[in-house]
């Protein structure tokens, strides 16, 4: 590749990066690849679990299974995006990453973040139609009609990740080769390059701050309709059941969101990148892969009814 000529100072594009997320000797960098991996491992455990157990049960053929197998889909993907890389750095002394790798990083993390952005929006559209217009919610939830409100998450996750990955990499990076990150993301990867990346943090800002906005505010409002929804009910019992399957949503909803604005959505977000990023980012790409699992299905009769089902299953078997 030929250098770039700037002035009297000849620029050679870089080739690939280093990844410093996490510092520190042997022992420390052991011990996070033991974390990191029991952690990765309890999120494709947890989240495969939920794919399996939805799908051999009948019982819980229903939309709102369905988004929750998609949800533990998009964790597990998101998940391996980032941490096999990772999990290689702590044992290597380069934690060199290609600049075709970098790119291939940041476009899968950007395409399932933003995806599992609009299908937490598409899952409170769902429990808004299931309690406040149960007859209808069968016709208008029919498995057509969940399978586009999918694609169309997809399809969401797939404009941005093109838009945030071809405007990051048509940059020219030339300070340095070392991003202060343990993945490829693009507030680090601004800090890095050599031109103006004023329209770069302005599209980062807009486009994010529009998703989040806007997915936030579909949640907000379905969840004022199920609010005064269960309110009116007459039965204690059932006011405590939604109320309880709700919350668990509003809880992933919460963690996801507000993790995410932090990194992304807020003016100054690639200046602020120093300020608790590491312990930002392991909520949202560690721990929220983990959680969803535990959310959603730990506290939900029909499938811990469902799990005990498939073990004894398993347990027949043997």
């Amino acid at each position: 590749m030929s250098p770039h000529r700037s002035g009297n100072l000849s620029v050679v594009p870089v080739q690939r990066f280093v990844l410093e997320g996490f510092q520190g000797g042997l022992q420390t960098q052991a011990l996070l690849f033991a974390l990191f991996l029991a952690l990765y491992m309890a999120a494709i455990l947890g989240n495969l679990t939920m794919i399996v157990v939805i799908t051999l049960d009948a019982r819980l053929h229903s939309p709102m299974y369905f988004f929750l197998k998609n949800l533990s889909f998009l964790d597990s993907c998101y998940s391996s995006v980032i941490h096999p890389k990772a999990l290689a750095n702590f044992l290597s002394s380069s934690k060199a990453i290609s600049f075709e790798g970098c790119a291939t990083q940041l476009f899968f993390f950007s395409l399932m973040a933003t995806t599992e952005a609009f299908l937490l929006a598409v899952m409170a559209y769902d429990r808004f139609l299931a309690i406040c217009s149960p007859l209808h919610y069968t016709i208008t939830m029919c498995p057509s009609a969940c399978a586009r409100l999918v694609l169309g998450c997809y399809f969401g996750g797939c404009l941005n990740a093109i838009l945030q990955t071809s405007l990051t990499f048509s940059l020219l990076f030339c300070r340095s080769n070392h991003i202060d990150h343990f993945f490829c993301d693009v507030p680090p990867l601004l800090l890095l390059a050599c031109a103006d990346t004023a329209l770069n943090e302005l599209v980062l800002f807009g486009i994010c701050g529009l998703i989040i906005v806007s997915t936030t505010l579909g949640v907000l409002v379905s969840y004022a309709y199920i609010t005064v929804t269960i309110l009116r009910m007459r039965s204690g019992a059932g006011r405590h059941k939604l109320f309880s399957t709700c919350g668990s949503h509003m809880t992933a909803v919460s963690l996801f969101y507000g993790t995410v604005f932090v990194m992304y959505a807020q003016p100054g977000a690639v200046e602020s990148m120093q300020q608790g990023k590491v312990l930002i980012s392991v909520l949202y790409t560690v721990l929220t892969p983990i959680l969803n699992p535990l959310i959603y299905c730990l506290r939900n009769k029909e499938f811990k009814d469902a799990l005990r089902k498939a073990l004894g299953f398993g347990q027949a078997a043997l």
